[in-house]
């Protein structure tokens, strides 16, 4: 974690390093440079849309972008299709796109503006097999063949078991969901809490596969 006085600038470096210390590899420049254009144009928009908490560059970086790599720590390797519930600013499924250029998502937001974001994000990113779906899971959960997924990732904000019941059908058999969960452990059945180590301290996700 950066300490000191915020920082109005966006420095890349610090960005590099943090990145390479969640991922255990070096990032290449271009994932680098995209990661970079992510955060410059999630700042653009967060002028007229209230994405996420802050615009501050550095408050993206380690809460945004590096908080979201942190679930690579614990997606299976054999992920080909990977399912961004609730996408909203592309948080986690945009920097996870972006190292994982060749693995499949699909970003997932029910609400209209989230979505012009997303589409903005992905076109001026260039990326591809990075597909932007405007609706709810469970209207995605009843669709024929949805049961397609390796994995889903999401930032919970509410009961991982509740959001696990909805997000089975669109899970292949042993896929798994991954869900950011609070500072706290909480007695839920379904899953295990695993702790993950990154540069900022401990983050606690709540893990759950599908039978």
């Amino acid at each position: 974690m950066r300490s000191g006085r915020p920082g109005t600038a966006l420095a890349p470096e610090p960005l590099r390093t943090d990145a390479a210390s969640v991922l255990g590899r070096p990032l290449s420049d271009r994932e680098l440079d995209r990661l970079v254009k992510y955060v410059q144009i999630l700042i653009k928009w967060q002028r007229s849309q209230r994405l996420v908490g802050s615009s501050e560059p550095n408050w993206i970086i380690d809460h945004i972008v590096v908080d979201s790599l942190l679930f690579a720590r614990l997606l299976p390797s054999t992920s080909d299709r990977i399912l961004d519930i609730g996408s909203g600013a592309g948080v986690p499924g945009i920097p996870l796109k972006i190292v994982n250029e060749q693995t499949s998502f699909t970003l997932l937001e029910a609400r209209a503006k989230r979505v012009s974001f997303l589409l903005a994000v992905v076109r001026e990113l260039g990326l591809r097999h990075c597909s932007v779906v405007n609706d709810r899971l469970e209207n995605v959960a009843h669709q024929e063949g949805a049961a397609s997924y390796d994995a889903a990732v999401v930032r919970c904000a509410g009961n991982p078991a509740e959001l696990l019941a909805a997000t089975v059908p669109v899970l292949k058999s042993g896929g798994v969901m991954i869900a950011a969960g609070p500072p706290r452990r909480r007695a839920i059945s379904g899953g295990n809490w695993i702790e993950v180590e990154g540069p900022r301290g401990k983050r606690l996700f709540w893990v759950a596969r599908k039978a």
